[in-house]
């Protein structure tokens, strides 16, 4: 019996014309080939397969019962065929696409910017576009969840609820203080120890100031909050000019050292944290997202952090 590997593709192509348009004579001259030529290839595929395909009648020619059957599968091989000239090609040029991407203040704060401007500076992905929206972690659940968003970023204690979600960079909360501050000597310091001092929060809604009051609550204290602000950048600046404390991640807090920050660590299990990166799933990744998603979950691997 013929393999599959024997068929010629081509002569498979010209089959399905002339049976689409019933005639030998019209089905060459839009292939641009001679008649004899495609009855001759017609008569190698019959042997091959060792059926009749075609037979003729006063207006041309038409399918037998076996050709019928020949055709749609040659129509679902040449269609297979095209498909993946179609992504190769689309590969070999690089994909094209669009990522909205929503990410809490937390990951935007420290490494996924960086990540994205590396992911962007690759050549393979000069036709990609990457928005990045900041949202509260809860906010980016419910955006991913509903489609508004193609891509979460966040801390993964949060719960993604029935979303997908593939492990991300991990993060250290620290306390910073200004210097000449009570606690700007200290190596490390409990979150009650620093509960007797004034803080500058994040606004009550985010994930971390969140878990702080739940932290505070815990040890029968309160979070004296004197400012609450949108981002880190902005919590230190408060530090140093207000002479606050913050709870902030040491990333950020390492950057602002040479302003007058001093990073104390924070000697509780819950200063580390993790964070994920959630889809839908990922069969529903565009091609562009699903790259993306690869390449961030690679430079977390790769990182210490």
């Amino acid at each position: 019996m013929t393999s599959i590997r024997d068929l010629d593709l081509k002569s498979l192509r010209l089959l399905v014309t002339v049976c689409d348009l019933q005639n030998m004579k019209l089905a060459a001259e839009q292939e641009h080939i001679e008649p004899s030529a495609i009855s001759k290839r017609i008569a190698q595929l019959e042997g091959q397969l060792g059926v009749r395909l075609l037979v003729r009648n006063r207006r041309g020619v038409r399918a037998t019962p076996a050709g019928q059957v020949v055709v749609e599968h040659a129509r679902g091989l040449l269609y297979g065929l095209n498909r993946l000239r179609a992504d190769a090609a689309r590969f070999a040029g690089g994909i094209r696409g669009q990522v909205n991407l929503a990410a809490s203040a937390s990951a935007i704060a420290q490494s996924l910017l960086d990540d994205l401007a590396a992911f962007m500076r690759l050549p393979e992905n000069r036709e990609i576009t990457v928005n990045v929206d900041e949202r509260l972690s809860s906010e980016l659940v419910r955006q991913v969840r509903d489609g508004s968003a193609s891509i979460g970023v966040c801390w993964d204690a949060i719960g993604f609820e029935a979303l997908e979600s593939r492990p991300y960079r991990r993060d250290e909360l620290v306390l910073a203080v200004p210097e000449g501050h009570a606690l700007a000597s200290r190596r490390s310091v409990t979150f009650l120890e620093s509960l007797a001092y004034d803080h500058v929060t994040l606004s009550p809604s985010t994930a971390v100031n969140t878990m702080l009051n739940r932290a505070a609550a815990s040890a029968g204290a309160v979070v004296h909050s004197r400012a609450a602000v949108s981002n880190f950048d902005a919590a230190l600046r408060v530090v140093v000019v207000n002479r606050y404390v913050s709870v902030v991640p040491r990333q950020v807090a390492e950057r602002a050292a040479r302003d007058g920050v001093r990073v104390v660590t924070l000697a509780e299990p819950w200063a580390h944290r993790r964070f994920g990166i959630c889809f839908r799933s990922a069969d529903g990744l565009s091609p562009a997202g699903a790259r993306l998603v690869e390449f961030l979950v690679a430079a977390a691997d790769g990182s210490s952090h």
